[in-house]
C-alpha cells in the first residue's frame, strides 16, 4: 500500500498498541538477527513518534527537512531527549545548518560537496556528525547516491573530513524488485563495505538497508539497520 504524497505529513491518529503489535511482528521475523528497527515517520505526523516512542522505538527517520525538523521541534522533551533522530533523504546544501544541528545521523550523505558542508557546520557546532554514505549500486537514475567507483575515489578525502564520523553505507534497493534482485544489490553493499574497510582501513560498522517491503531480504544480507515506515504505522 502506497501513501499518496499528498497525505504526507499528516497528523492521522494512531493506536499506539497496534504500533506495538506491528513492531512485535516485524522483531519476530528478524529474531536471530541484532538489527536496529528505524522507524520511518516521514508519512506521518507527531502522533505517529509519539506512538513509536510509546511502543518502545527509540529511532526515528525523516526525509524532508523542512517538515521533519518542525516535528522534531514540536516533540515532548522527554522523547526529544531519549531518542535517536536519522535524516534520510536527499540533503540539499541549504538545508546543511538546520538538519546538522537537529539530526543524530545523516544516512544520504551521497556527494563530497554535501559532506564538505556537513562537516563544516558540524565543526562550527563543536560535534561530530554520524553519517552513513548512500551507494546507489542499482544504478536508478531517479535516487541520488555513489556509484561504488565514485565513492572510491572520493574516500580518502571523506575520511580527512574532521567534522563527520563515518559508520558505514546506506542503500535503497529498487521498489517491486525480485527477490534474487534484492539479494544481489544487498549482498553487493556487504561486499563493497567489506573492501573500503580493506581498502582504506577503516570500520565501517553500519548498513542501513531493507524497508517495509524488502527488510527480510536485508537482513539475511548482512543489514544492521532497517528503516520501516507503512508496516509500523499501517
Amino acid at each position: 500500500m502506497l501513501i499518496p504524497s499528498q497525505s504526507w505529513g499528516k497528523d492521522l491518529d494512531i493506536d499506539s498498541s497496534k504500533v506495538k503489535t506491528n513492531l512485535d511482528q516485524i522483531k519476530n521475523s528478524i529474531a536471530h538477527y541484532n538489527v536496529k528497527i528505524i522507524a520511518v515517520t516521514k508519512y506521518f505526523g507527531l502522533k505517529a513518534i509519539k506512538a513509536g516512542y510509546e511502543a518502545g522505538i527509540r529511532d526515528f527517520a525523516e526525509s524532508r527537512a523542512q517538515n521533519g525538523i518542525k516535528k522534531l521541534e514540536e516533540l515532548p522533551d522527554e522523547i526529544r531527549k531519549n531518542s535517536k533522530f536519522h535524516f534520510i533523504g536527499h540533503l540539499q546544501s541549504n538545508k546543511v545548518e538546520k538538519v546538522v544541528k537537529h539530526f543524530d545521523m545523516i544516512q544520504s550523505v551521497d556527494s563530497l560537496k554535501i559532506a564538505e558542508a556537513i562537516s563544516k557546520e558540524a565543526c562550527r557546532l563543536n560535534k561530530r556528525e554520524k553519517v552513513l554514505i548512500q551507494v546507489n549500486n542499482a544504478g536508478e537514475e531517479q535516487k541520488s547516491g555513489y556509484t561504488k567507483e565514485q565513492l572510491r575515489e572520493d574516500f580518502l578525502s571523506l575520511k580527512a573530513l574532521q567534522g563527520i564520523e563515518i559508520l558505514g553505507l546506506m542503500n535503497m534497493a529498487p521498489l517491486g524488485a525480485e527477490e534474487s534482485e534484492l539479494i544481489r544489490l544487498f549482498s553487493d553493499i556487504k561486499k563493497f563495505r567489506n573492501e573500503l574497510e580493506k581498502e582504506f582501513n577503516v570500520s565501517l560498522p553500519e548498513l542501513s538497508m531493507g524497508m517495509s517491503d524488502d527488510y527480510v531480504v536485508a537482513v539475511g544480507e548482512g543489514a544492521t539497520m532497517i528503516r520501516i515506515g507503512r508496516k509500523l504505522f499501517k
